[in-house]
C-alpha cells in the first residue's frame, strides 16, 4: 500500500531516531567547518591554509578507505557511529577549550581536521551501511530521501547559524557543536542492535578489498557509481561561483551566499518530495535523465547572465542531483549484502568524495586554460557525453525497472 508507507516511515522509531543523529551531526560538522576555516584566516591571513584544510580533512578518507569497510562490516555499527561521533564532540570541545584559552594554533588546526577527516570517514560508510537494516526494504528509499533531507537542512542552515555564532567568538560556536555531537551519539547507541551476524574475519588483505571486488562483479552497481564519479567531476561548477558572482552576475557576497543556498535548496525541496513519492519503477531511466537534466542545467548557468536565472538553474541542478543520489544510494544498498554493506558504502564514498574534490580542482584547472564560461560549459557537455556513453556501457543499469527485486521474484 504506497499511500501508507510515508506514514508508517514517519512512525518508525529507529528511523527517527536515526534521522535527527543524522540532523545533528551534519549541524555539528557545518558549523565546525564554518568556525575552523574563520579561526585559521583570523590566525595565518593565509588562502592558502584554507585550501590545506580540505585536503587535510579529505586525505583520511584515502588512507583508510579499505579499513573503514571493514570496521563497519567487522563491529557493532552503532558503536563505531557513537565512537566517530564522540571523537568529533571531543575535537570540538578542544577547540572550545583552546579558544577560551587562547591556545588555538595553525599547527593544532590542522592536527584536529585531519583527526576530524578521520572519524568522518569510519563514520559514513558505516551509517550508511547501518540505515538498510533499521528500516523495511519497501520503505528504504524514501528512507534515503528522508535522511538526505536532513543533510541539507544543516547544510543550509547550520552554517549561516555558525558564522552568526561566530560573531560572539569562536567558543560560541565549538560549544554548542560539542553538544550536538554527544546527542547524535546517544541517539545512535539506542538504535536496535544489528540482526545480521557481524564478518568474523580478520583484516586481511584479501577481506579489504572484497568490496572493490564485489562491485567490479555487479556491473549494474559499477555502472552506478562510476556514473556519479564522472559526471560530477565534468559537471562541478560550484569551485566557480565566486567568479561568476563577482564579474559575470555582478553581484556581491550576499549574492554568492543565494548562489552557494542555491544547489542545496533544490536538493532539500527534491529530497522532500522523494520522501513521499519514492521512485518505484524505471529507475534506471530516471536516474539518467536526472543526470542528463544535471549536465543541461550546469550549461544553462554557464551561459546565464542573469543573476536570478542562474539561481533558479541552480536550483533544478540540486533538485537533479538529489534525484540521481537518492536512486543511486538507495539501489546499491538493497543490493549488496548486508555483510558487505561496509565495505561497499567506504569505495561509494571515496568515489563520491573524489568526484566533489577532484571536481573543484578540474574546474579550477579548465577555468585557468580556457575561461570560466567555456570551463562550466564543457563540463556540462562532459556530463551528457558520459551519460550516453554510461547508457551504452551498462544496458541493464539504463533499462532497469525496479530498485531491488527479491530473490524469490527473482527465481520465480
Amino acid at each position: 500500500m504506497p499511500s501508507q508507507a510515508p506514514l508508517l516511515l514517519r512512525h518508525h522509531r529507529p528511523f527517527i531516531a536515526f534521522w535527527l543523529a543524522r540532523i545533528f551531526t551534519a549541524s555539528g560538522f557545518q558549523m565546525l567547518t564554518v568556525a575552523i576555516g574563520w579561526n585559521l584566516y583570523q590566525l595565518t591571513g593565509n588562502v592558502l591554509d584554507l585550501g590545506l584544510v580540505g585536503l587535510v580533512e579529505f586525505a583520511p578518507r584515502v588512507l583508510f578507505m579499505l579499513h573503514t569497510g571493514h570496521v563497519a562490516d567487522r563491529y557493532d555499527r552503532r558503536k563505531v557511529a557513537a565512537i566517530c561521533q564522540s571523537l568529533q564532540a571531543l575535537i570540538a570541545l578542544t577547540l572550545a577549550i583552546g579558544s577560551a584559552t587562547d591556545h588555538v594554533t595553525r599547527e593544532l588546526i590542522f592536527t584536529l581536521a585531519f583527526l576530524l577527516g578521520a572519524a568522518r570517514s569510519f563514520e559514513m560508510p558505516t551509517t550508511q551501511a547501518l540505515l538498510p537494516s533499521i528500516v523495511p526494504a519497501a520503505l528504504f528509499p524514501r528512507a534515503v530521501a528522508a535522511a538526505q533531507s536532513a543533510q541539507q537542512s544543516a547544510t543550509i542552515v547550520a552554517p549561516a547559524l555558525g558564522g552568526l555564532l561566530y560573531a560572539f567568538g569562536s567558543v560560541w560556536v565549538y560549544g554548542p557543536t560539542v553538544l550536538l555531537y554527544v546527542i547524535a551519539c546517544t541517539l545512535m547507541l539506542n538504535l536496535p542492535a544489528r540482526q545480521t551476524p557481524l564478518n568474523k574475519g580478520k583484516a586481511t588483505l584479501d577481506s579489504l578489498l572484497a568490496g572493490i571486488r564485489f562491485i567490479r562483479s555487479r556491473p549494474d552497481i559499477l555502472g552506478a557509481i562510476s556514473l556519479d564519479l564522472f559526471a560530477v567531476l565534468l559537471g562541478g561548477a560550484t569551485a566557480l561561483l565566486p567568479v561568476f558572482a563577482k564579474d559575470i552576475l555582478l553581484t556581491g557576497a550576499w549574492g554568492l551566499g543565494l548562489l552557494r543556498s542555491a544547489p542545496a535548496v533544490g536538493a532539500l525541496l527534491m529530497s522532500l518530495f522523494l520522501a513521499r513519492f519514492a521512485v518505484e519503477r524505471h529507475v534506471g531511466r530516471v536516474m539518467f535523465t536526472a543526470v542528463g537534466v544535471f549536465g543541461v542545467a550546469t550549461i544553462a548557468f554557464g551561459l546565464s547572465t542573469s543573476f536570478w536565472f542562474s539561481l533558479a538553474v541552480l536550483v533544478v541542478l540540486g533538485a537533479a542531483d538529489m534525484i540521481s543520489m537518492v536512486i543511486r544510494a538507495s539501489f546499491v544498498q538493497l543490493e549488496t549484502p548486508d555483510e558487505m554493506r561496509g565495505r561497499v558504502s567506504a569505495v561509494n564514498g571515496l568515489f563520491i568524495g573524489a568526484s566533489n574534490q577532484l571536481g573543484e580542482f578540474e574546474s579550477g584547472l579548465t577555468a585557468h586554460w580556457f575561461g570560466t564560461v567555456p570551463a562550466v560549459v564543457m563540463g556540462g557537455i562532459g556530463t551528457l557525453v558520459v551519460t550516453g556513453t554510461w547508457i551504452k556501457l551498462f544496458p541493464t543499469l539504463a533499462s532497469r525497472d525496479r530498485m531491488h527485486v527479491p530473490a524469490e521474484e527473482a527465481k520465480a
